[in-house]
Order: structure tokens, then C-alpha cells, then sequence
């Protein structure tokens, strides 16, 4: 789907102090220089609109959260909705932070060991068998993960896309490095898996037309 472009986007992301403009660097310094505290680092990749993130920030002031998004016009979106918050509140939500980038660019914004946990929600399926590789589930990305998350990080994946979770299922339980901790293919009915659930813009419009949520916690096989 073709995203349309909003020519004033650019100037609202310049103008929005928690947009990381430069976010090379600060790779290995993001705790300390950006937060300007130790707490963990957790990052989610594809965050859309930024409902999803904001709420974790809210609910766990002792976390810092980093929301990845490719395109500037969805990420003027959680923009906004970061300025309606503060409006609101008048105050900021100051554990959370955006980029705009590619997600193939981790490694090179992330140093080894440097993050906790990375969400990854309703991501793009490409369903196509030749795109397979730029699945944020596929085991080029997982590679990735590998070279930025804490021994003990995990990847929580969500989606209502059985191809693609029947794609990541089949993929981590190839890999040498990677398995599945938890999974389920109906979150919303998972009396274990949905305690706590923060539910995305996604995954409540497609849990209203009766489509199941799946979602599987990864971890490295050591720890499984």
C-alpha cells in the first residue's frame, strides 16, 4: 500500500524534542545520554500511530522506550498523539523517544547488549516467497536482533496474519540460536498470554471482525 505523503510532516518531526534526528550517534550511550538514566531499553520496530508504545511508557516509568517507524507520515501521527498527551497533561512522557529509519539499520544505531526487549506488532507480511527476507520476523532479522539484545532480550511478535505467524513459527523453530517461549494463536482468549495485553490500533480494529490475535515470545535457545 502506497503511504501518502504530508508535505508538513518533516517540520512537525524537527520541531518534536523526543524525535532522535542522529540516532547513530548515540549507539551504545542511549540509557545514559539520551534518558540520562540505567533503566533498560526497550524498542519497537514498525510502532505505527504510537498508541501501543505510549501506554508502556505510562504504565512503566522505569523503562525507556524507543519507537522505530520508516515513514515520516506515520510517524507524525505518534507525534501528534504525544503532543495531545502532553497538552492534556501538561507534561511529557520523558521514557519515550522515536527515530525514523529503516529497521536493516539496527545494528548500526544499537550497540551489542544494548537493548532489552524490541515489540514488533502487526508488521508488514510481504507475502510474497521473494520477499521473504524483509519479514521483520525472517532470519535476517533475527540476526540483527541478535547483535543488539541482551542475552536474556526476548522479541514479542503480534499479528492477525496466520501466513506470516505460520512463517516465523516455522522459522524460529529452525534456528540454531532462536526458539519460541511462549505462543498462541488467539491472544485475546489466552488466559495466560493476555494478562496485561496492550492492545495496538491493528489488533483492536481486526480483533472487532472476529480476527484472531497470535502472538509468540522468542527467546535464544540457551535460555528456553
Amino acid at each position: 500500500m502506497r503511504l501518502r505523503n504530508i508535505p508538513r510532516a518533516e517540520g512537525v518531526l524537527k520541531e518534536c524534542s523526543q524525535v532522535i534526528e542522529t540516532p547513530e550517534e548515540f549507539r551504545g550511550h542511549w540509557a545514559s545520554d539520551v534518558f540520562q538514566n540505567d533503566y533498560p531499553v526497550h524498542i519497537e520496530i514498525g510502532m505505527g500511530k504510537g498508541r501501543f508504545l505510549m501506554a508502556l511508557a505510562q504504565k512503566n516509568p522505569q523503562i525507556n522506550y524507543i519507537g522505530i517507524e520508516r515513514y515520516t507520515s506515520v510517524l507524525l501521527r505518534a507525534v501528534e498523539k504525544l503532543n495531545i498527551y502532553i497538552e492534556e497533561n501538561e507534561s511529557t512522557l520523558p521514557n519515550i523517544h522515536f527515530i525514523c529509519m529503516d529497521a536493516q539499520d539496527i545494528a548500526n544505531v544499537f550497540a551489542e547488549n544494548e537493548v532489552d526487549r524490541i515489540y514488533l506488532n502487526f508488521s508488514d507480511p510481504w507475502p510474497k516467497a521473494r520477499h521473504a527476507r524483509r519479514r521483520l520476523t525472517s532470519p535476517d532479522f533475527f540476526a540483527r536482533y541478535d547483535k543488539v539484545l541482551v542475552q536474556d532480550g526476548q522479541v514479542e511478535f503480534k499479528t492477525d496474519n496466520r501466513d506470516l505467524f505460520g512463517f516465523s513459527v516455522e522459522s524460529l523453530g529452525e534456528s540454531e540460536t532462536w526458539g519460541i517461549s511462549e505462543c498462541t494463536y488467539d491472544l485475546h482468549h489466552d488466559e495466560i498470554m493476555n494478562v496485561g495485553n496492550i492492545m495496538t490500533e491493528y489488533e483492536e480494529k481486526f480483533s472487532s471482525m472476529d480476527h484472531p490475535i497470535c502472538k509468540l515470545i522468542a527467546k535464544r535457545r540457551c535460555l528456553l
